[in-house]
């Protein structure tokens, strides 16, 4: 643990910041998996509305920093062509 006022502070901003982040990229792997399962399922509809979820989400997350929005349209981008292989 640091001695400086500064540092300590930094330590506990960077671990509620660390939280924050996890839950959020914990909530985006959560939606992806739910549309691949609905992909191998064979579920066309379920995994077209499953998408728009996981976009949002995905969405969400680039507005929190949690990903940068390149990587976050990279992401939808991969969700939405496995989705599209099915029709």
């Amino acid at each position: 643990m640091p001695n400086i006022k500064s540092s300590i502070l930094s330590v506990k901003s960077d671990a509620k910041r660390n939280a924050k982040n996890t839950a959020e990229k914990s909530r985006v792997r959560t939606a992806s998996r739910k549309v691949l399962d609905a992909v191998e399922a064979g579920n066309a509809e379920e995994a077209k509305s499953l998408l728009t979820l996981a976009c949002k989400t995905i969405d969400q997350a680039a507005a929190n920093h949690v990903y940068h929005k390149n990587a976050a349209n990279r992401k939808k981008s991969r969700l939405a062509r496995k989705v599209n292989a099915m029709a």
